[in-house]
C-alpha cells in the first residue's frame, strides 16, 4: 500500500514538472525591435494581404476588357437527322452532293432521311466601340485606386505598428516601476513591522502599510498581464495564429524633444486623397461610357463551315465574312436612366471627397494642437516627478529621525510612482503624436 502511494506520489511530481517545463516553453519571451516588427506586419499582415486580393481582382476585371480589341473564336460540332424537305436539299447542299435527281419533285417533297455533321468555327472581331473603350479605362482606374489603398493601408499599419510597439516598451517601463514600488513597500513593511515590534508606531501604520503594499502588488499583476494583451496583439499584427509568445522591446521607450516640420495643409499626393481621386475619374468614364452608347457600334464576324455525312467529317467547306454596322437608338428610357445614375454616383464622389479633404484638414490641426499639449505635457510631468522624488527623499529622511508621521511618508511615495508612471505615459502619447503627425503629411 505504502509502495503504491509512493508511486502515486511520483507521477503526481512527474506531471507537475512536465506542466511547468511545457508552460516555459510555450511562453518564450521574444526580443523583437520596431523596424523588424514592422517589417513583419508588411509581410505577413492578413489585412495587406486581403487588399492585395482585391488589387488582383481590380486587374482581373480590366483583363476582362481585353475582350474590345481581341476576337473571340468559338468552335462547335453539330449532329443533324432530318426529313424535313427544306433541311434536307439543304444539308444535300452544304455537303455537295446534290444529284440531277435530287431536283425530282418527288424527292424534293418526300425526301429520305439524310444524316448532315456540321464542323464550324466563329470569329467575331470588335472594330469600334466607343462605351467600351471608357468602361476598359474605368476599370483601368479603379485598379489603379486600389493599388492606392493598399499603400495606404500599409501606411496605416506601421503607424498601428509603431503605436503597439511604444505601448510594449510603455507596458515593460510600467511593470518595472511597480517593481520597484513592490520592493519599496515591501521593505517598508518589514521596517514598520519592526518599529511595532519595538513599541515605535502604532498598528495603524502597520495596517496602512500592508493596505499600499497589497494596492502595488494588484497594480503590478495587471502591468503584467498588459504585456500578454500586447505581444497578443503584436502576434495578430503579424499575420500569427495564437500563441503564447511574449515578445520584449529591444530599446527604451524614451521623448526627445525636437523641432520638426510638417507639412501645415494635407498633402495631394497622400494615398487616399489619390485613391479618392482615382475614384471620380473612374465615375467621369462611366458617365461618359452611357453617354455615347447610342453611338453605331462596328463589329467583323466570320466562320469557316465543315460538312459531311459522317462524324468529323471534311466532305464539303465554305465561309462567310461580313461587317456589322448596329445601333441601340431606343430601348425604353434604360439608357437615360443610366445616364442619370451614373450622373448622380460622379457628383456623390465629389462630394465625399471633398467632406474627406475637409475631415483630414482638421485631423491635421486637431493633430498639431495635440502634439503641443504633449511636449508640454512631457516637460511638466518631469518636472513634478523631479519635486516628488526630492519630496519623497525629504520626507523618508525626516521619518527615519522620527519627524514624519508613516501616513505621510506613504502618501509620499505613492505620489512619486504614481508622477513617474505619468511621466511615462506623457512620453508614450508624445512619440506616438509624432508618428500619427507623419501618417497624416505622407
Amino acid at each position: 500500500m505504502m509502495k503504491q502511494e509512493m508511486i502515486k506520489q511520483f507521477f503526481i511530481v512527474l506531471f507537475s514538472i512536465a506542466g511547468l517545463v511545457y508552460k516555459a516553453q510555450s511562453q518564450d519571451t521574444l526580443t523583437i525591435s520596431q523596424p523588424e516588427l514592422i517589417q513583419q506586419i508588411l509581410d505577413n499582415n492578413l489585412q495587406v494581404k486581403a487588399a492585395n486580393k482585391q488589387v488582383d481582382m481590380a486587374r482581373a476585371d480590366y483583363s476582362q476588357s481585353n475582350a474590345l480589341f481581341l476576337p473571340s473564336v468559338t468552335a462547335s460540332h453539330t449532329a443533324m437527322f432530318t426529313n424535313n424537305p427544306l433541311m434536307a436539299f439543304g444539308s444535300k447542299l452544304n455537303q455537295e452532293i446534290l444529284t440531277p435527281a435530287d431536283f425530282d419533285p418527288n424527292l424534293l417533297n418526300n425526301p429520305s432521311r439524310i444524316d448532315n455533321y456540321a464542323t464550324e468555327i466563329q470569329v467575331l472581331q470588335p472594330l469600334f466601340n466607343l462605351d467600351g473603350t471608357y468602361e476598359r479605362q474605368a476599370a483601368k482606374i479603379q485598379s489603379e485606386a486600389y493599388e492606392l489603398q493598399v499603400g495606404r493601408t500599409k501606411e496605416y499599419l506601421e503607424l498601428e505598428g509603431s503605436k503597439a510597439y511604444m505601448q510594449l516598451q510603455l507596458a515593460y517601463k510600467v511593470v518595472e516601476v511597480l517593481e520597484k514600488a513592490e520592493n519599496t513597500s515591501s521593505a517598508g513593511l518589514t521596517l514598520i513591522s519592526d518599529y511595532y515590534d519595538e513599541g515605535l508606531v502604532q498598528k495603524t501604520d502597520v495596517l496602512a502599510i500592508q493596505v499600499r503594499k497589497r494596492e502595488v502588488e494588484n497594480q503590478l499583476r495587471q502591468a503584467r498581464s498588459n504585456i500578454r494583451n500586447v505581444s497578443d496583439y503584436l502576434s495578430l499584427l503579424m499575420g500569427e495564429k495564437a500563441s503564447e509568445k511574449i515578445y520584449k522591446p529591444a530599446g527604451q521607450i524614451t521623448a526627445m524633444l525636437d523641432e520638426g516640420t510638417y507639412l501645415v495643409v494635407v498633402p495631394t499626393f497622400r494615398k487616399d486623397l489619390n485613391a479618392m481621386s482615382k475614384s471620380v475619374e473612374g465615375y467621369e468614364k462611366i458617365l461618359k461610357s452611357n453617354k455615347v452608347t447610342s453611338l453605331p457600334r462596328i463589329n467583323a464576324f466570320g466562320s469557316y463551315q465543315l460538312y459531311d455525312n459522317q462524324p468529323f467529317g471534311f466532305g464539303a467547306n465554305g465561309y462567310l465574312v461580313g461587317v456589322r454596322l448596329s445601333w441601340n437608338l431606343f430601348n425604353g428610357y434604360k439608357n437615360i436612366g443610366k445616364i442619370h445614375k451614373a450622373k448622380a454616383e460622379l457628383e456623390k464622389a465629389q462630394i465625399e471627397k471633398e467632406n474627406y479633404q475637409i475631415q483630414s484638414q482638421l485631423e491635421l490641426n486637431k493633430a498639431y494642437r495635440q502634439l503641443a499639449d504633449a511636449e508640454a505635457k512631457v516637460t511638466l510631468s518631469k518636472e513634478v516627478l523631479n519635486q516628488s522624488t526630492e519630496a519623497y527623499r525629504i520626507r523618508k529622511d525626516r521619518f527615519a529621525e522620527g519627524l514624519e508621521k508613516t501616513t505621510d511618508v506613504l502618501a509620499s511615495e505613492t505620489q512619486m510612482f504614481q508622477k513617474e508612471l505619468e511621466y511615462l505615459q506623457a512620453m508614450f502619447e508624445y512619440n506616438f503624436t509624432k508618428e500619427y503627425l507623419r501618417f497624416l503629411t505622407r
